[in-house]
């Protein structure tokens, strides 16, 4: 497909349609008074994973792992907060 030029106060009052343009593979220059200042293209994410893992950059997950839960925040912790105040204080001695 062929390029376009928006204005960006076009770009701004019908951002989805522009979007959805660039995604089907048409190049979107936007233009501030006239002059080109920025494109919008569709990224072919699919196309580039399979080419990074052709290449053997990426490796595809062998079987799904378990979401794991991040631990509790140090400071919900009862006891942490003289633990870490104390460290601090050795620190800067």
């Amino acid at each position: 497909m062929s390029g376009m030029d928006v204005a960006v106060s076009a770009l701004r009052a019908e951002l989805k349609q522009w979007i959805e343009r660039a995604r089907e593979g048409e190049e979107v220059v936007v233009t501030d008074r006239g002059v080109p200042v920025a494109r919008l293209s569709g990224i072919g994410t699919a196309d580039l994973l399979t080419e990074l893992t052709r290449e053997g950059l990426l490796t595809p997950p062998s079987e799904a792992r378990p979401v794991v839960t991040p631990p509790e925040r140090a400071e919900h912790r009862p006891g942490t907060r003289d633990r870490v105040s104390g460290l601090v204080r050795r620190i800067r001695r």
